[in-house]
């Protein structure tokens, strides 16, 4: 059984594109969900509070509870900047830097920074913001403080983490070329925009990129492919995912230790259980419950 909450807890989940909360009781359970499209990107600078309120400002009548807001609302163009909580971080490390915007009420959990020691002359740092929230809820869920979790998306995310704490962690931007390849490049006339998922090719293609000299010159292999009709064009699709994934799991495949962890939108986990399994790879996968699950232990902790 859960650990109660000292206090009810009100989540917010803000992030580039959307708003989103749920409200909890003292034993952890979701008494309300709300969604609107009030990303950060909708709200000018100043408007936060207003916002909010007009969201959630019902909620917080109950002067009992704690809110704490998760992702781009602590970013620069956000409500205001939470300044990065560099790793190695647990609960700990992620209670000592968090933003209060009203002492012992309402705060931005801080996103979390590594320094990544590849042999440049300066210093390379990778960041996040809402992921570490959703790592914390996966290894809640996956009952499990040793873990390798992957985080699909725009700038797809590997976390490593060891006795519940993130050692380190670096991106991908998988998911952001694959949307520059399909809409903006000579590849975009002939990738069908409506084509469904091939996993035959799209595992096929993951798998080349295991042993291509380049995944750059196998890109160039989706142009080719129309130009010699050797693959029906709703499937290139599916072929350039693969690649590109296929190239992530490349780049990271000698580095996971603990379990596999997967969040993320059920698409896109689907299709790196996929790339794993080709590899030979098991994981676990969890959508949106990661997130509530990574506020509740947070709350709990606190």
């Amino acid at each position: 059984m859960s650990t109660p909450l000292a206090r009810p807890l009100i989540a917010i989940d803000w992030g580039t594109s959307s708003l989103r909360g749920a409200r909890f009781d003292r034993q952890g359970q979701r008494l309300q969900e709300r969604q609107f499209p009030r990303g950060i990107l909708s709200v000018a600078p100043g408007e936060f509070p207003a916002v909010f309120e007009e969201c959630f400002g019902d909620w917080m009548q109950d002067r009992q509870a704690l809110c704490l807001l998760s992702g781009m609302v602590g970013s620069r163009q956000g409500w205001q900047e939470a300044a990065y909580c560099p790793c190695p971080a647990g609960f700990d490390e992620l209670g000592q830097h968090l933003l209060w915007l009203y002492p012992g009420r309402l705060a931005i959990v801080p996103g979390l920074s590594v320094q990544q020691h590849d042999g440049l002359p300066f210093a390379q740092h990778d960041v996040m913001r809402g992921e570490e929230i959703q790592i914390f809820g996966a290894l809640s869920l996956a009952e499990v403080e040793n873990a390798t979790v992957i985080l699909p998306g725009t700038h797809s995310k590997w976390a490593q983490v060891q006795q519940g704490r993130i050692t380190g962690f670096r991106s991908f931007m998988t998911g952001e070329v694959y949307a520059l390849l399909n809409q903006h490049s000579i590849l975009s006339r002939t990738l069908p925009a409506d084509a469904p998922w091939h996993e035959d090719t799209f595992r096929q293609a993951a798998l080349l990129a295991q042993r291509t000299p380049s995944v750059l010159s196998s890109i160039f292999a989706t142009r080719t492919l129309a130009l010699f009709d050797t693959l029906p064009s709703e499937r290139h699709p599916s072929f350039l995912s693969g690649l590109l994934i296929g190239e992530e799991l490349r780049a990271m495949q000698s580095h996971p230790h603990g379990v596999l962890l997967l969040v993320g939108s059920a698409a896109l986990t689907l299709r790196y259980h996929c790339a794993l399994q080709a590899l030979g790879l098991n994981a676990q996968s969890l959508g949106d419950e990661a997130t509530w699950a990574g506020h509740l232990a947070l709350a709990r902790h606190l």
